[in-house]
Order: C-alpha cells, then structure tokens, then sequence
C-alpha cells in the first residue's frame, strides 16, 4: 500500500511541477503548483510528518498560492507590455550579483553544516518540550535557511511578477 501512495504522489509532484513550466496561462501554472504542494503533502503523511503537511498545505498551497494567484490578478494578464525595454537598466547586473552572493551564502552554509549532519534534537516525552526545542533550533541554528526561504519566496514572487508580463504587438 505504501508502494501505491508513494507513485501516485509522485505522479501527483511531476504533473504538477510539469503544469507550472509548461502551462502559458499564470493562473493554470498556479493552479499547477498547488497539485504539486498537494503531493508533497502526501509524501509527508506517508512518513508519518503531520505537522509538515499540514503546514504544506495551510502556508503553501494556501497562502503561498493565494498570494501568487492575488499577484498575478493585481498585474493583469491581459495587459501587453515590451519586454525588450529595460525598465532599470542596473537591474540584471545587480541580479546576477546578488544571485552569486546568495549562491556564495548558501554554499558556506552547507560547507559549514556537513559536520552537524546526523546530529538529533533529543527528544522528550513532554510536547511542551518538543515545541521549545523546534523553536531553538529554527530561529537559532537554523535561523540562516529561515529568512533564506523568506528571500526565495519573494524572488518568486518577483517571478510570478515577471511571467505574467506580455510583450507588446507591434
């Protein structure tokens, strides 16, 4: 049985993750990437990650989701604009040198994290201190891939941004 949900929640991630790059229209791309949200979540529940894919759904095929498709709306995907006219001609350098930096981050990060691999958050049989533990190690040890997931939610925001302009007929 678990080899069943498994493929179909795979089926479920691939289709999905296939939607959002394939699909021209926005909206269907979001509606896309929720299915595969809704795949990751099975994934989650067949490993026993309740909490994990109840916050899967909730935070992103919700919220996440809600934001991107309010985004996009907002934007209007019938309007046309020239994307060969560059709005902020600073603007691409400056991507590409913050995209190395971030790049330069993430990889000190994992560099500096090899060795912690394998290291558990002991835990207890009081919830209270499972939770306290949880908070320790997100906003201490973990506090770098935390605001980096902030950062990485709004560049794709700035790329929901960016896929719903149009160029303009000539």
């Amino acid at each position: 049985m678990e080899l069943v949900v498994f493929v179909l929640a795979s089926i479920m991630v691939v289709a999905g993750a296939l939607g959002v790059v394939l699909r021209a229209n926005p909206v269907h791309a979001a509606l896309s990437l929720v299915l595969t949200l809704f795949g990751i979540a099975v994934h989650f529940v067949a490993l026993g990650a309740h909490f994990l894919a109840a916050v899967q759904i909730i935070v992103y095929a919700g919220a996440i989701v809600v934001l991107f498709l309010f985004v996009i709306m907002l934007l209007g995907v019938d309007k046309a604009d020239d994307l060969s006219i560059e709005p902020f001609p600073v603007q691409r350098p400056l991507a590409v040198v913050l995209g190395v930096g971030i790049a330069a981050l993430v990889i000190t990060a994992i560099v500096r994290a090899r060795d912690r691999i394998g290291e558990g958050v002991p835990l207890a049989a009081d919830g209270d201190d499972n939770i306290r533990a949880l908070a320790h190690n997100l906003f201490s040890d973990y506090v770098f891939a935390f605001e980096f997931t902030s950062v990485l939610l709004i560049v794709a925001v700035a790329g929901t941004v960016m896929l719903t302009r149009k160029e303009r007929k000539r």
